[in-house]
């Protein structure tokens, strides 16, 4: 097998020239995006939509980094807030309604332990899974072969090194469950504070203030 070939089936590979050639749309992509004027949101669209493919209402603010972008698969309506890494050499898939505070990293990339076999030049990507509905808080590190839940928030600065299950709130180095989100959490938007009524009369309109 070439390295591509070994690549992508999430097997030891080293980043040869036609490994690198991959790379170069997405380097030229991500330069444009992070060089565009910032408040050229239509400009700042297009070229999202250019480097991730399949997307639907997807915004990025720049400055934003990948390996290849078309290893990135997101839902609809993705956002990911400034200086967002994903080194996609394994497959990111991340479902609707997603966002993401500044500074997240997703890392499928990795290298062996030893430093024998790290010298060899080998490397691996394991990829990664996001489900519908999560908030990433700032500076949250997400490790290869992670698969987080529906439903799920991030605490910021968190480092994630195992799955994270559907409707749970989890943080830390390395990231633990912390509690399961319930109905209860429904009329709240930050801690103990509460909608207030203007704002929950538009939620109810939206049909969002009804139970699931």
């Amino acid at each position: 097998m070439n390295n591509i070939e070994r690549r992508d089936k999430g097997m030891p590979y080293i980043s040869d020239d036609e490994i690198f050639k991959q790379q170069k749309p997405a380097r030229v992509l991500t330069q444009k995006l992070n060089t565009v004027d910032r408040s050229d949101f239509d400009a700042i669209s297009k070229l999202v939509k250019e480097l991730l493919g399949k997307s639907e209402n997807a915004f990025i603010n720049p400055p934003f980094y990948c390996d290849y972008g078309f290893n990135i698969e997101v839902g609809k309506n993705f956002f990911a807030n400034y200086n967002c890494t994903i080194l996609d050499v394994g497959k990111v898939v991340i479902g609707d309604n997603c966002q993401m505070a500044p500074n997240v990293a997703i890392y499928t990339a990795g290298h062996p332990v030893h430093p024998d076999s790290r010298n060899s030049a080998y490397e691996y990507g394991i990829g990664v899974a996001i489900g519908n509905n999560c908030w990433i808080g700032g500076n949250t590190v997400i490790c290869p072969g992670v698969h987080i839940g529906d439903n799920v928030v991030i605490g910021a600065g968190s480092v994630v090194t195992k799955d994270i299950p559907d409707w749970f709130i989890a943080a830390g180095n390395p990231c633990k469950v912390l509690r399961k989100i319930t109905d209860a959490d429904r009329k709240y938007y930050y801690k103990n504070n509460e909608f207030d009524e203007e704002a929950w009369a538009h939620i109810t309109e939206m049909g969002l203030a009804c139970e699931d």
